[in-house]
């Protein structure tokens, strides 16, 4: 960063870290002893889709490796096909099933299909990867990465439905999770997710 960006209070964007995302089993593992919260074994990454024959070409590459992989897990009893669906907005979700204890894996399939499209230089498309988690008594969670960010942020629709947010388990959550996890300080960075698979 320069003198005049500082002087002008400036900042240089965030690199993203995928790596980031290997935080999850931790994060996971402190959810569910803190506020009992435990993985639904559903996972997603959300972009914008671009138009050409090359990005079309990079999300079915994407898409046969995770289905490979699938087909292994399969073999060994495990996760179910990765899903493709579009939202009202427009944007791309591939979603990755697998055992809900299997937080690993899960995160590997969210890594590979976010490494994939950076690689390819589709990052500026990547919006979002989400983990879901879920309680006793109904209520769920997601645990969002900002891709642009490197950054975490916790989102907790109301049970009863409706485009309504729990905001103070967030904030609780946000406090319990700040040491596995990079949590984005900026609330206002906190976007709801309506909609995303498996919320």
């Amino acid at each position: 960063m320069g003198f005049l960006d500082a002087l002008l209070g400036r900042t240089k964007p965030v690199k993203p870290d995928l790596d980031q995302l290997f935080g999850l089993p931790s994060a996971a593992i402190t959810l569910q002893a803190a506020a009992g919260f435990t993985p639904t074994g559903v996972g997603s990454v959300c972009f914008a889709a671009a138009e050409g024959g090359a990005f079309a070409q990079v999300q079915q590459d994407v898409q046969a490796l995770l289905d490979m992989d699938t087909e292994r897990g399969a073999a060994a009893g495990g996760h179910s096909p990765i899903e493709s669906t579009r939202d009202s907005y427009g944007y791309t979700w591939l979603t990755s099933r697998h055992a809900a204890d299997d937080v690993v894996s899960l995160v590997s399939d969210v890594h590979a299909v976010n490494t994939a499209l950076e690689s390819n230089g589709f990052g500026p498309q990547l919006l979002c990867s989400l983990v879901n988690f879920t309680d006793t008594q109904g209520r769920r969670l997601a645990l969002v990465y900002l891709y642009k960010r490197g950054t975490f942020y916790p989102f907790a629709p109301m049970p009863q439905g409706g485009e309504k947010r729990d905001n103070a388990l967030e904030l609780q959550i946000k406090a319990m999770i700040g040491d596995d996890l990079r949590v984005e300080q900026d609330l206002t960075r906190w976007f709801p997710v309506w909609g995303a698979p498996g919320l």
